[in-house]
């Protein structure tokens, strides 16, 4: 009697013959230029947003200095969502569709994409109902008054308006890196900034028969660039070009702890990030709108940090996660060593940089000799750290491969701990002045740093490989 003819009912469906190959050096061959390949097109691209981004605050520059603080005041929330979006749940996205692609899941990597859309939805609607609530008080308690506080609720309710698309792009992006795919999520950033960087100046100034909006100008054009990147990955997610498809299925618990497994921790650690520059943020308001201004331009070039990381970082996470999930633990704590270094090293170049010209960058923005002031103290003593920041970062993005992110989320707690509550502290109760607040800053960028590190070398990863979830029939789905 043959094997088929003992089989009793019908015979399970044929498993779909996956066309997805993972990108080369991936798995196997020298770690650096495999990496350097994923990483440098998402790197580029997103510097040139981050630019296009300094560009629309040199434009609202010319607004006067009390909307340049209203900006300001939204920054890092804007920058929370965003970060959330890309670095946290975009991260567990990333390293469930690598980890599931490593371990031939195909159908899991593509039911993943449908699950992340759902997500990007409630978090988006979460996103724009809290900044329309809580928006008011939270500015005003970062030191937001008069025109500089009505500029901020301006700008924050049109951007917060358009929470839902900037969630969407940012997790199908992160799925599509997370399947090795950098070119097509740059492809579409680099055309959105194209049009970003018109339609902005456009909006505020009023240029031709476009309305002269003022502030809420540059909030509707990072709205319609989103808009933009949404419909574009949605159709070519869509198309017969993607190796990975975006498709409706069943909602599996399952999927949703394989994503929000990474993605939750790595969201609490960009709240931890965001707070910090919100907590900070505050302290420097109580010296007054030049000092927030001042602080606000400087501290843009800490984020300029977080596109050059985030593209190393989303290629980490790739790299890793197939090879967690092919079950090669050495080579995935081999690149995340190696990133790591490069991370290092490229953010500490920017740090000392910054430190020595510090007016080269605050005196694109603004002639204000207190503004220039304010941001070159900041940078003087906060830039020599950037090193320690993009360590701490690039071993964050790691972990986020290798499903371990609760010690550098705790090294993240640390930092919280002694930049936003040690310095609201010694500003607010007694009485130290910017210099002290932006040392402590300094010391909570180290401590992060070094702890990551020591998680690392301590065995954070364990001893074992991770396991991941083995391939199961579900004859129900």
């Amino acid at each position: 009697m043959t094997a088929l003819s003992r089989q009793e009912g019908p015979a399970p469906p044929a498993p779909q013959v996956s066309t997805y190959k993972v990108p080369p050096g991936v798995l196997a061959g020298p770690v650096a230029p495999a990496m350097l390949r994923l990483a440098v097109p998402t790197t580029l691209v997103l510097v040139i947003q981050t630019l296009v981004g300094v560009a629309e605050t040199w434009f609202v520059g010319f607004l006067g200095t009390e909307a340049l603080a209203g900006v300001a005041l939204v920054f890092p929330v804007l920058m929370l969502m965003q970060m959330m979006a890309n670095g946290g749940i975009g991260g567990g996205v990333s390293s469930a569709v690598a980890r599931a692609l490593g371990a031939k899941r195909h159908d899991d990597a593509e039911a993943l994409i449908w699950h992340a859309v759902v997500l990007a939805c409630a978090f988006g609607l979460l996103f724009t109902a809290a900044a329309l609530l809580a928006g008011p008080i939270l500015y005003r308690a970062m030191g937001g008054t008069g025109p500089a506080l009505t500029a901020a609720l301006t700008y924050s309710g049109v951007v917060f308006a358009g929470s839902i698309p900037v969630w969407v792009t940012a997790l199908l992006s992160s799925a599509l890196r997370g399947a090795g795919n950098v070119t097509v999520p740059a492809l579409v950033i680099s055309s959105g900034t194209v049009l970003l960087i018109l339609l902005s100046p456009a909006l505020i100034f009023g240029w031709g028969p476009l309305p002269r909006l003022g502030v809420a100008g540059g909030g509707v054009a990072v709205v319609v660039y989103y808009l933009f990147a949404t419909l574009a990955l949605t159709l070519y997610l869509r198309s017969s070009w993607s190796l990975v498809k975006l498709r409706a299925v069943p909602l599996r618990a399952r999927l949703f702890k394989d994503i929000l497994g990474v993605g939750f921790l790595s969201a609490v650690g960009t709240v931890q990030v965001n707070l910090t520059v919100t907590v900070v943020t505050a302290a420097v308001g109580r010296f007054g709108a030049d000092a927030i201004a001042g602080y606000g331009i400087a501290s843009r070039l800490d984020y300029l940090q977080i596109p050059l990381i985030f593209g190393l970082g989303t290629a980490m996470v790739t790299m890793v996660g197939h090879n967690i999930g092919a079950g090669q633990l050495a080579r995935a704590r081999r690149v995340a060593w190696i990133g790591a270094a490069i991370a290092f090293g490229m953010t500490e170049v920017i740090g000392f940089a910054a430190a020595i010209f510090p007016q080269a960058w605050i005196g694109l923005f603004s002639d204000d000799p207190r503004v220039l002031a304010m941001g070159t103290l900041y940078l003087r003593t906060v830039a020599p750290v950037y090193g320690a920041v993009g360590l701490g970062l690039a071993l964050y993005f790691a972990s986020q491969g290798a499903k371990r992110v609760l010690l550098p989320v705790l090294a993240g707690t640390v930092r919280m701990m002694i930049a936003a509550f040690v310095g609201w502290s010694a500003v607010t109760w007694f009485g130290a002045g910017l210099s002290t607040l932006f040392q402590i800053t300094a010391l909570a960028a180290v401590s992060y740093g070094l702890l990551t590190a020591a998680a690392m070398i301590g065995g954070a990863w364990g001893r074992h490989p991770i396991p991941h979830p083995l391939p199961r029939r579900r004859p129900a789905e």
